[in-house]
């Protein structure tokens, strides 16, 4: 017989070993206690045995009292009801090693429970707690505490770090912000984000996130964003949000709770009245458990998102892998999932009078302001070609459409032809092809409301887009829609071989959400992108999944589950996972239920006396946790074998 409902809903959230031990504690009382009694009465001393298992059960229902009354000045009427009316009614009764029995029961259980909630916790528990807070920080060149020249490194708090600061990662350092590596060559393990076994080498210049673990030689990080903006932040604010969650299953249970409750004591009370045996209504309200409710279902469902998150699935919470698990129809976005999402300039048209290196520069410096792929790709390629990019002001982006900002003080305009035709600038019609490469991009430029150039990207598809689609396709999605910003004729090159139903072309942010919303009346529906104008269609579809690694992080907040790795790959395990989370938690409910209230008919026909009542309950208990716990586990697959958690 376990806690509160509310207590039980919030499995994870405290930290997992002191409550662990604080249970642990409260096991000893009545396992003194009982365990004295016997003894004594051994020695023939029955009033001492007396004694020691009603002080054991005082001992017990006093802390159970203290836990109801909190509970229903929350406004939570809990099972443990039963457990504070059993040891109650045997104090009643003079049934003295009844009570002491049922009070090790209740205290072991949630003892077990607690231990339950850690094991299933723990991989998510293990992200936050790995958080730095403090960083060595490289400062202005001079002399030192030896006098020698070199710079300085001052260790700060993580909100003291800016963009642009120079950070010094020692071995066995967790790196405090997203950023490149400025000197040195980083070997980084990033298993505790992505569930990848082996190590990773970046070199100079290479992008390499928040989180991630220096297994190599120190080196120098250049920070790229603040502390609170980084991965590794926002991935500890999911998870707190993840653990905190109560998911549906566990809000339904909590009413059939009170359901099973109400039959406990109709059935108690209707074995007393026929039979005027008082014992039969308390072997009722012993055996009476509520583990297959309020505790079968939390420990699976979280232990589910445990072993998700090993695997570099963030799932915001049991709601969210039930979803997943209920998911039928897959909207995908194109850019940074289906393709590299590694945007590469391939053909540049000037516009007379303007020149190629002068549009370049001006649109890539507008284009530091934006986390879009195909901006970042201009970027890149502006400072391989040693070009001089200045800072932006005034800058706005239009989610989908593209960028507007000042340059130097000149009116700078990169984007879509939408953007373009709201502004009143009209372009040619036809500007250079991507060199037949297959989802190609054409990004306009503007400066001064003139046309200045058109430029030409490529983002090749991934290796492995046509197996993930059909492994998500073998997970038993029913359809899969292609939704895109980009050209039909694009879109169609790039669906060409894949196992894809629909293709829906030419889409602003508002047009995916329509699609989302369509395709809805279908069935339940789940939506992956990776950028700031998928946001709207992630919180519209039934789950959102985006691709948090490197998307941006309106695209994370606004997704029910997070990938921690720039690939579709860990999806399809993640569906497998939630399914069996869930398949396991209703297994745990209606086999435990079915026990329970075999126990409990057994026990008002006279069957079962109140301690054996007692022993069957918490054989109950343990047997549903158990079952539970499987989630955890769950197949072993090739990639699992060789992943660490």
């Amino acid at each position: 017989m376990e806690g509160a409902p509310a207590e039980r809903a919030a499995v994870g959230t405290a930290p997992a070993g002191r409550t662990l031990a604080l249970r642990s504690g409260f096991v000893v009382l009545p396992l003194l206690g009982l365990g004295a009694g016997l003894v004594a009465q051994a020695l023939g001393q029955v009033g001492v045995a007396t004694l020691a298992w009603n002080l054991a059960t005082l001992a017990v229902l006093a802390i159970l009292l203290v836990q109801v009354a909190t509970s229903l000045a929350r406004g939570d009427v809990g099972l443990d009801l039963v457990a504070l009316l059993s040891m109650g009614g045997a104090l009643a009764l003079s049934q003295p090693l009844a009570g002491a029995v049922i009070a090790l029961m209740y205290a072991g259980g949630q003892a077990l429970e607690a231990f339950a909630a850690g094991r299933a916790s723990r991989a998510m528990t293990a992200l936050i707690a790995r958080q730095p807070r403090t960083a060595l920080r490289e400062e202005e060149t001079g002399d030192d505490a030896t006098g020698a020249e070199g710079p300085r490194v001052r260790e700060v708090p993580l909100a003291d770090l800016a963009p642009g600061d120079r950070i010094l990662v020692r071995a066995g350092d967790v790196l405090p912000v997203d950023g490149r590596v400025a000197a040195g060559r980083a070997v980084l393990d990033l298993s505790s984000l992505t569930g990848e076994s082996l190590p990773a080498a970046f070199p100079v210049n290479a992008a390499v996130l928040s989180g991630s673990l220096n297994v190599g030689q120190a080196f120098t990080l250049l920070a790229d964003r603040r502390a609170e903006e980084s991965t590794y932040a926002g991935i500890v604010r999911l998870v707190a949000a993840a653990r905190a969650a109560k998911a549906p299953m566990a809000r339904l249970a909590d009413r059939y709770g009170l359901v099973f409750l109400l039959v406990t004591l109709l059935l108690a009370g209707g074995a007393w009245a026929a039979t005027g045996d008082a014992l039969r209504a308390l072997a009722v309200l012993v055996v009476a458990t509520p583990c297959p409710l309020i505790l079968a279902v939390p420990v699976a469902l979280v232990s589910g998102l445990s072993r998700a998150a090993r695997r570099g699935v963030l799932v915001k919470g049991g709601g969210a892998l039930e979803a997943l698990a209920e998911a039928e129809i897959l909207v995908v976005d194109k850019t940074g999932t289906l393709t590299q999402g590694r945007a590469r300039l391939r053909a540049v048209a000037a516009l007379t009078p303007f020149g190629e290196a002068e549009a370049l520069r001006l649109a890539a410096s507008l284009d530091q302001a934006s986390a879009h792929p195909i901006a970042r790709a201009l970027v890149e390629e502006a400072r391989s070609r040693s070009l001089s990019l200045a800072s932006p002001s005034e800058v706005t982006e239009v989610p989908g459409d593209g960028v507007i900002g000042l340059v130097e003080g000149r009116r700078v305009s990169a984007g879509g032809p939408r953007l373009m035709r709201a502004q009143g600038i009209a372009f040619p019609s036809a500007g250079p092809d991507a060199d037949g490469e297959l989802a190609s991009a054409t990004v306009l430029v503007a400066i001064d409301g003139r046309p200045a150039a058109i430029l030409s990207f490529a983002d090749p598809l991934r290796r492995d887009g046509a197996a993930i689609l059909a492994a998500l396709r073998a997970c038993g999605l029913a359809r899969i829609v292609l939704a895109t910003g980009d050209r039909r004729k694009v879109a169609e090159a790039l669906a060409g071989g894949l196992p894809i139903d629909a293709i829906a072309a030419d889409l602003d942010p508002a047009d995916k959400t329509k699609v989302v919303v369509a395709e809805r009346l279908r069935g339940p529906v789940m939506m992956v992108g990776d950028g700031i104008n998928d946001a709207p269609a992630l919180a519209a579809a039934d789950l959102g999944v985006a691709l948090g690694a490197r998307g941006a992080a309106a695209a994370a907040e606004a997704a029910d589950v997070v990938l921690l790795v720039d690939s579709l790959a860990p999806l399809p395990e993640a569906i497998r996972i939630a399914r069996t989370a869930r398949a396991i938690a209703l297994q745990s409910v209606f086999v435990g239920l079915g026990l329970s209230l075999a126990g409990m008919v057994a026990a008002a026909l006279g069957a079962l006396t109140p301690v054996q009542g007692a022993l069957l309950q918490e054989a109950i208990d343990v047997a549903v946790i158990l079952n539970a716990m499987r989630a955890l586990r769950g197949p072993r697959t090739d990639r699992e074998s060789g992943a660490r958690a």
